[in-house]
């Protein structure tokens, strides 16, 4: 069954990716990024109320104050990707953005003194030349354009957005470390072995909860702008994708993790698949190159993370 789950979860998340870059309307919706975030936090909301009435978690409630640092690592780096969706084609944010695994390995080598391993290694620094060549492939096409249409581009600016939610999850990530790598050490209360890890995602994704209720008192009293429902099916789909996608993530982890983490960690192959076919996005030569590089860069670290398991 692991390997149904692992499947399903990459799946999910790379139609969960290719509905946010749908609902990511540009100029269309002016707070298109705080919609989907909005309506995200609402679907995880729910997943974690029926986790609490039905998971027999033992969940106390401070765990939502405790991981809280965690927990606004990950909401903003997702609010954060959804406002880059609107610059930027999916075929070369999702890449970027699943790179933050880099990030976690910089990380552990600077603040924990950790060794990285050779494929390790490898995998950091063949992601690190496919982002600076997507950097200088995105300036290059900034620098062709002609002056009176340079407030249509966008340009390295977008890609701003996607290495921006590369470090904030990659953070998260880091710091998660602290919560779930030990259950005699975690700081979350009432735990057991079994029940650790849901707690923690319980505690997320009431977090997100939240931030969605606070995002539509801003949007609909402070703002005063009004929510058009039929324009937030694909905002909705996305949510669906990916709050599923991480019920199954659980499962696949748990059973087989050097298998099951390549695998999920390389989702945004589908999510370039999906774009090519449905949004019809068209790049460079030299963009598929530096996209393909950064994409072996993900799955390299996700089997040396898998090894390591």
């Amino acid at each position: 069954m692991w390997l149904i789950f692992t499947l399903l979860t990459t799946l999910l998340w790379g139609f969960a990716d290719l509905f946010y870059k749908k609902g990511a309307r540009g100029g269309e919706e002016r707070y298109s990024h705080l919609l989907t975030g909005i309506t995200v936090g609402l679907v995880m909301g729910a997943q974690a109320i029926y986790m609490l009435i039905f998971g027999d978690i033992g969940y106390n409630p401070i765990n939502i104050l405790i991981y809280l640092p965690v927990s606004l690592f990950y909401i903003i780096s997702m609010v954060v990707g959804y406002l880059g969706l609107k610059y930027l084609e999916l075929s070369i944010n999702s890449p970027v953005e699943n790179s933050s695994g880099a990030v976690v390995c910089i990380l552990c080598l600077i603040f924990l003194g950790q060794k990285l391993d050779l494929l390790s290694a490898a995998a950091v620094i063949v992601i690190t030349l496919g982002i600076l060549l997507l950097g200088w492939i995105e300036r290059t096409r900034s620098a062709d354009i002609r002056p009176e249409d340079k407030k249509y581009s966008k340009s390295v600016f977008a890609l701003v957005f996607p290495l921006i939610y590369c470090v904030l999850d990659a953070m998260g990530t880091f710091f998660d470390a602290f919560y779930l790598d030990d259950i005699e050490t975690t700081p979350l209360v009432g735990v057991t072995e079994e029940t650790f890890e849901n707690v923690a995602n319980v505690s997320y994704e009431l977090t997100f909860l939240i931030t969605a209720i606070i995002l539509l008192f801003y949007i609909l009293v402070i703002k005063r702008e009004k929510i058009e429902l039929p324009k937030q099916g694909d905002k909705l789909a996305a949510a669906v994708f990916e709050t599923a996608g991480q019920y199954f993530y659980v499962f696949a982890m748990s059973g087989n993790a050097v298998i099951a983490a390549p695998t999920i960690s390389a989702y945004c192959v589908v999510s370039a698949m999906l774009a090519g076919i449905f949004l019809k996005e068209k790049l460079k030569p030299l963009q598929y190159v530096a996209i393909a590089a950064v994409i072996v860069g993900i799955i390299l670290l996700g089997i040396a993370e898998g090894l390591a398991e």
